[in-house]
């Protein structure tokens, strides 16, 4: 039977809600916070800053670092083990490559940019929310880039093309196949680009639009987080 409806009675082309802040980690010197659906990602940039060990340097640009981390209890299901593993190792690695086409690093050379990311809860799209956060936070830090990367994830589930799988919609039983995405939207340029699960050429273009398509709404909700927490500032 097809999927005709979803469990959360979302539209297939709509995210879950959506919703961003700049500024939330005081010592930091950048920071954002990004929430979709249940799943959150707190953002804190430090740098640019020396970078260690000195063999990491880079002469040419500044060097962007992405730590991803979930917290214990932060999941859908089973404890999540503290500290660090292979999978937040590889989701930061895909972090860190989705934001760097966006970002101009040649005015800080043998310099590091760290970006701390911590999610307190998750329901599905955590490297997607990531990614959303973190693109504020640099932006918020003053690191100069293109455009904002947005993120999202999209796919099918027995058959139907939909943006944005919560938690009940990667596990459910029939077909599904699982799409990360992170674009510049100004651009167009796909930055991200993962799949876990089978999807037909023309449903994955299909999915594809759409995921475009929604990168362009995610990016007026970070841009005005951005816009707030200046506003604020600029009365202070």
């Amino acid at each position: 039977m097809a999927y005709e409806k979803r469990f959360d009675g979302r539209a297939f082309e709509d995210t879950r809600e959506i919703d961003a802040k700049a500024g939330v980690v005081k010592n930091a010197d950048g920071s954002a916070w990004f929430k979709i659906g249940k799943t959150e990602a707190i953002a804190a940039v430090y740098g640019p800053r020396e970078i260690y060990p000195r063999f990491k340097q880079n002469a040419k640009e500044g060097v962007l670092q992405c730590f991803y981390n979930m917290m214990p209890f932060s999941g859908m299901g089973d404890r999540v083990r503290p500290g660090g593993n292979r999978r937040s190792k590889e989701i930061s690695m895909v972090i860190t490559n989705a934001l760097k086409p966006a970002l101009d690093l040649s005015e800080y050379p043998n310099s590091a940019i760290d970006v701390f990311i911590e999610l307190p809860k998750t329901d599905a799209g955590s490297r997607c929310a990531s990614i959303c956060a973190a693109a504020i936070a640099l932006a918020d830090a003053g690191i100069p880039m293109k455009d904002v990367v947005s993120a999202v994830a999209v796919g099918i589930v027995d058959g139907t093309v939909l943006v944005d799988l919560d938690y009940a919609e990667e596990a459910f039983e029939g077909e599904v196949a699982d799409i990360p995405i992170a674009v510049i939207p100004s651009t167009g340029e796909l930055t991200l680009l993962q799949m876990d699960g089978r999807i037909s050429k023309d449903n994955l273009i299909k999915a594809l639009e759409l995921g475009k398509q929604v990168s362009l709404k995610i990016s007026e909700v970070q841009k005005k987080a951005l816009k707030e927490v200046y506003e604020v500032q600029n009365e202070n």
